[in-house]
């Protein structure tokens, strides 16, 4: 085993192609209640991004290593852990930063990834399927057949949503910016797929044949948010995760005084942490039921070697992506 490892590392806030450097460090030694991780994938979210920007709510102390999201093999125990083997595939915490070769972590803070599920499909089921998983069941009380709408649907949460929404009975509407979208996310089980404009509320309309939308997932702002909440029906909840357009919402007096809509927000992390185990697993069990029967799949556009960070971010940060871009660490 190697006696170093490399790890991402950033000392100011800045453009992550520019600011992020790959360092050399010991390898890591558990205490008695850690385990070493032999990173396998770690995925780079727009969180990633934005915080080594410098415009994430949460700061790292610099210099920092940064990546919210991974899965790698425990090769190494603590003397105290006993409930975690070595060769085990684990789903790491958020605040540790992922973008590295291998890392001590205690053992309490991991979730152990049943067989069946690869290394790079686990690494993303922490951040974008849960919350799928928390938007489809918090916030409005959906019966079979239901109808919800979203912006942003070809993202990796929106995603998500369609594929957990369909295994749920729900009803998707899903709204995009690009026509050559619509056939891809109908084959991934969308059931309506439409391109966002000042029409949307009539093809909308149209498109469940008039059937109330009650839920509004809301992942860009500004005037998408806007012709989503008029698309839902009196009463209904619009739930905002993101601000891809980086766009305040701004919502008519109408909208609230005659259609009394409810305006609710998650951030998944905060989540995570006001989360009880038991909560937190009751997803993951979901999540991992749904991932070993092949129905929860992220798309990859391509998996970089760490080595390559600069280049793996800036792609990262281009628009129309055909799917996630990943780090993949191999032996």
């Amino acid at each position: 085993m190697s006696k170093n490892i490399n790890a991402a590392v950033y000392e100011r806030h800045g453009n992550p192609a520019d600011v992020l450097r790959i360092e050399s460090r010991p390898w890591p030694t558990p205490a008695s209640d850690e385990v070493i991780v032999k990173m396998r994938a770690a995925p780079i979210n727009p969180a990633d991004l934005n915080q080594i920007e410098g415009k994430y709510p949460v700061r790292s102390e610099l210099p920092a290593t940064p990546g919210f999201e991974g899965a790698g093999v425990v090769v190494d125990v603590g003397a105290n852990v006993s409930a975690i083997p070595t060769s085990a595939l684990v789903i790491l915490p958020h605040d540790l930063g992922t973008w590295r070769e291998a890392v001590a972590v205690k053992a309490d803070e991991l979730v152990v990834v049943p067989a069946g599920i690869e290394p790079s499909h686990a690494a993303m089921l922490k951040i974008n399927p849960i919350t799928a998983w928390r938007l489809l069941h918090d916030y409005v009380d959906l019966k079979e057949g239901d109808w919800l709408i979203q912006n942003a649907a070809n993202s990796a949460a929106g995603r998500a949503v369609i594929q957990i929404a369909r295994e749920l009975g729900y009803k998707t509407v899903n709204v995009v910016r690009r026509e050559e979208l619509i056939d891809e996310l109908r084959g991934e089980g969308g059931d309506a797929v439409l391109v966002d404009g000042e029409n949307l509320r009539d093809q909308a309309k149209n498109a469940t044949s008039g059937a109330p939308i009650r839920l509004g997932l809301n992942a860009v702002g500004g005037d998408s948010a806007l012709r989503l909440a008029n698309c839902l029906a009196s009463g209904s909840t619009m739930v905002t995760f993101g601000a891809m357009s980086l766009q305040p919402l701004r919502i008519p007096n109408g909208l609230l005084i005659f259609k009394d809509l409810h305006f609710r927000g998650i951030w998944i992390n905060k989540w995570y942490d006001g989360a009880t185990k038991e909560q937190r697993m009751e997803a993951f069990r979901a999540l991992f039921d749904m991932a070993k029967r092949g129905l929860l799949q992220a798309k990859i556009e391509k998996a970089y070697p760490l080595a390559e960070a600069s280049a793996a971010v800036a792609r990262a940060a281009q628009a129309k992506r055909s799917g996630k871009i990943i780090f993949e660490f191999l032996d």
